[in-house]
């Protein structure tokens, strides 16, 4: 890690968290197991068996990442994510759950239309015209594709239904 570069979010505390996390998993799926008879019997085994050994497995896995991670502490300062990472990491995400809510909320075809145009527009550089020209001509096959060959139809929004297009 350069010195002009900060960390937003060390790597212990990721390996911390990450461990408790899944401890914490293991303990569900214990006491989920505990529920039902962890055994065997004349029938082979209960039905807690499998989901018990499985949670003692994620329990002892999840120790050890957290034994690991205080072990090493002192000796490594290693970032999990600087905040140049993060950035990079939100310039992906963050079109993507618009795309997401944009696609439920104006459907799909609309959705793809707007997100295509956006990231190109302003992630890419490109110039209005082409991206819209791109964008335009890949929803207009993904339309064909589904509905038209496939017959698959696909979420639909306000705009399509002003066109009549359902």
């Amino acid at each position: 890690m350069s010195t002009n570069e900060r960390s937003l979010v060390s790597r212990f505390a990721m390996e911390v968290a990450t461990g408790c996390a899944t401890l914490a998993a293991g303990v569900v799926v214990v006491l989920g197991a505990l529920e039902y008879e962890i055994g065997w019997d004349e029938g082979g085994p209960q039905p807690g068996y499998f989901p018990f050994y499985v949670g003692l497995i994620i329990i002892a896995a999840s120790l050890g990442v957290l034994g690991q991670a205080f072990l090493n502490h002192r000796r490594s300062r290693e970032a999990f994510i600087t905040r140049e990472g993060f950035a990079r990491v939100m310039a992906f995400f963050l079109p993507l759950a618009a795309f997401t809510v944009g696609s439920y909320v104006l459907g799909l075809y609309v959705g793809t239309f707007v997100y295509l145009a956006g990231v190109m527009i302003f992630q890419g550089g490109y110039r209005w015209p082409f991206a819209l020209a791109v964008a335009g001509g890949i929803t207009g096959f993904f339309f064909v594709l589904f509905e038209r060959w496939f017959q698959v139809p696909l979420l639909k929004g306000p705009l399509e239904a002003l066109f009549g297009i359902y």
